[in-house]
């Protein structure tokens, strides 16, 4: 069933909405676009749709420059000019923190970098016969491409080298991860292929397998704003490193001065966002859960030689704070912070809170939250993920 309707505004997940007798989320659609669109599913309050036809395009519809776009689930709006795609997350953020925070200030100017050529870590899906790709929305079928426009030059040549060289039959995932020399983190419980050495010989410096390094380098490492930083196959960073640095940029100049200040960085990874305030704060607890993060954060304090930093092996939600910090910052999975981590900072509030999040709907909870004892000071997007839906942001709360 096709109907023909107006795009009213965008929502979270690559959708727009229109309205004909109930909400529809259109996948495809610019707002103030009228298209031709096929329901694709039906709920009890809203319904789904994707583009048919497009009979009144936007100025901002563009021609998308990768193949097999709208094929693969890896991106949701190259059709998009780019300044529209900020443009609609920012909208998109300021109405989850009006409608589930009853948060009335508007997001600050969005942080932006690289649109394509961005990315410094991929996790790449191998089929049943070998082939890697990225799974085709909603399904399991894996969709081949020569290369991703969104990948750095490492991954792709990296990638390149893999598919030339290598069986990879039996193996589920492929991690890469290009920092100064490109690692490869291999998973498949199945797999029986090429000696590891191979992979080497394809363009990777390091190979991991079901929680070891089977081959060459243990890690990559990254400039950090003047600081080394470098993460295991096991450890999460942020993949627009560029953009990274500025946010741990940002961060610094905003929370400057910080002699005589005690900071808490929860969910802090391999000290991404701890490392470049120590250099100035009396001290940094970095606390962490992942223990190859741990370890990483351990070698980068050494290696960088930061005598008031230290981490923490441990969840949020098990780490005793047991003293008052000056500043505290969060960066938590798309889940955003639990109940129990928001009343232990409650009940032992700091002067400021920094929140990195994914997620808009469970930031704009968690903020109406800690509205209770915080003025929200700013928000802002950070485009981390040009060309797909995703949303983070970065918002400065300052106790009352």
């Amino acid at each position: 069933m096709s109907m023909v309707l107006m795009s009213l505004s965008p929502a979270y997940g690559g959708y727009s909405i229109a309205r004909d007798e109930k909400v529809i989320l259109i996948r495809g659609a610019i707002p103030g676009e009228v298209v031709e669109a096929e329901i694709t599913e039906k709920k009890k309050d809203y319904a789904t749709a994707r583009v048919v036809k497009v009979l009144e395009p936007s100025d901002d519809r563009v021609e998308p420059p990768c193949p097999v776009f709208g094929i693969c689930g890896g991106c949701h709006l190259q059709f998009v000019s780019y300044a529209r795609q900020v443009s609609m997350k920012d909208e998109i953020l300021l109405d989850s923190l009006t409608r589930i925070g009853g948060i009335q200030t508007a997001p600050g100017p969005a942080l932006c970098g690289d649109q394509w050529h961005y990315r410094r870590r991929a996790q790449f899906k191998v089929g049943k016969t070998g082939e890697i790709g990225f799974f085709r929305e909603a399904s399991r079928d894996v969709v081949t491409f020569e290369s991703c426009p969104l990948m750095d030059a490492g991954i792709n040549e990296v990638l390149a080298g893999i598919r030339k060289n290598i069986n990879t039959t039996g193996l589920s995932e492929i991690h890469i991860s290009s920092g100064d020399r490109p690692l490869a983190l291999l998973r498949g419980k199945e797999y029986r292929g090429s000696p590891f050495e191979d992979y080497l010989a394809a363009g990777c410096a390091g190979v991991a397998f079901e929680g070891a390094v089977v081959a060459g380098a243990d890690a990559t490492r990254f400039d950090l704003n003047g600081l080394a930083y470098a993460v295991s196959p096991w450890t999460f960073f942020q993949a627009h490193w560029d953009l990274n640095r500025r946010v741990a940029e940002l961060i610094v100049e905003e929370l400057s001065p910080l002699g005589g200040k005690r900071v808490l960085d929860l969910y802090a990874g391999a000290g991404n966002f701890a490392l470049p305030l120590a250099g100035q704060a009396t001290e940094v607890v970095a606390v962490e859960e992942n223990p190859h993060a741990v370890d990483d954060g351990l070698r980068n304090i050494r290696e960088n030689g930061l005598k008031h930093c230290r981490i923490v092996r441990s969840s949020a939600e098990k780490y005793k704070i047991g003293r008052k910090y000056d500043v505290l910052i969060v960066d938590p999975p798309r889940p955003g912070l639990t109940t129990e981590v928001v009343k232990k900072i409650l009940e032992m509030p700091p002067e400021t809170i920094v929140y990195i999040s994914c997620n808009p709907a469970t930031l704009s909870r968690d903020l109406k939250k800690l509205k209770e004892k915080y003025d929200i000071m700013s928000v802002r997007q950070i485009d981390f993920f040009p060309n797909t839906f995703h949303i983070e942001s970065i918002s400065f709360l300052r106790l009352r």
